[in-house]
């Protein structure tokens, strides 16, 4: 199986590469279209010029590889993507062969959590709208989101694992710290939280409290978060 999981930066995408990565049968690749959207949009980022040299800059190649055979000849393989990545220039045809989920955080949390790295984020660079596009093209589309999994990481994960019609595997709820072989190369600057952990963190507190431009940015995102969240997976309470 080839699971495609889409979300924006800061959104638990890199716990749950991880925790897929802990099971023994499955492949993983850490935003494979990174290299290529740098090239093509000559953005600036963090560490650009060694996300450049280790990546495939040829987004036909990298699509090539995320539908042809798994890595080490493993049963499933799962691409953690951000959907910002996936803009004009990049063929979408390759997702009608992989299974398409989206996890999903509220845009306060993620604002507060991305403008700690890198100053003055835009829409653009937080992936909201396109998240929103990209899950309209897809055919039966899975939804899950961060918070939930949070709350209660293995009631969630069995629920996404059915989803997919896989079979849950109690390795995924932990891992060793200190990063994952499949790191991307920006993973210095991005990932020391995750490489310090060894599951998912606990349950997250009230959300920040966003002023002025910050603000008027999570206004601009929660329209397509709420798009997406009315149809995520929940768990029946009781």
């Amino acid at each position: 199986m080839k699971i495609a999981m889409w979300s924006g930066p800061r959104n638990l995408s890199t716990a749950m590469m991880y925790s897929f990565g802990a099971r023994a049968d499955c492949a993983v690749w850490d935003e494979p279209f990174y290299a290529a959207y740098l090239e093509m949009t000559g953005l600036e980022h963090p560490m650009r010029a060694e996300i450049l040299a280790a990546g495939e800059t040829d987004a036909a190649k990298v699509a090539a590889r995320l539908t042809g055979p798994h890595p080490d000849g493993k049963p499933h393989f799962y691409q953690k993507h951000m959907t910002q990545h996936m803009i004009d220039g990049v063929d979408h045809g390759w997702m009608k062969q992989v299974k398409n989920v989206f996890l999903i955080r509220h845009p306060a949390r993620v604002i507060a959590s991305y403008a700690a790295k890198r100053d003055n984020p835009t829409l653009d660079d937080i992936g909201f709208w396109q998240q929103a596009e990209l899950f309209d093209m897809c055919d039966d589309p899975v939804v899950i989101d961060s918070h939930d999994i949070r709350e209660n990481p293995e009631g969630m994960l069995r629920a996404l694992c059915a989803a997919l019609d896989l079979p849950f595997d109690p390795a995924m709820l932990s891992w060793s710290a200190g990063g994952h072989k499949d790191d991307g190369a920006w993973a210095p600057h991005w990932y020391g939280a995750v490489h310090n952990s060894t599951g998912f963190a606990g349950v997250e507190g009230p959300l920040p409290e966003m002023k002025g431009a910050y603000s008027e940015l999570t206004e601009q995102a929660l329209p397509f978060y709420r798009k997406l969240a009315a149809c995520r997976i929940t768990l029946p309470r009781t």
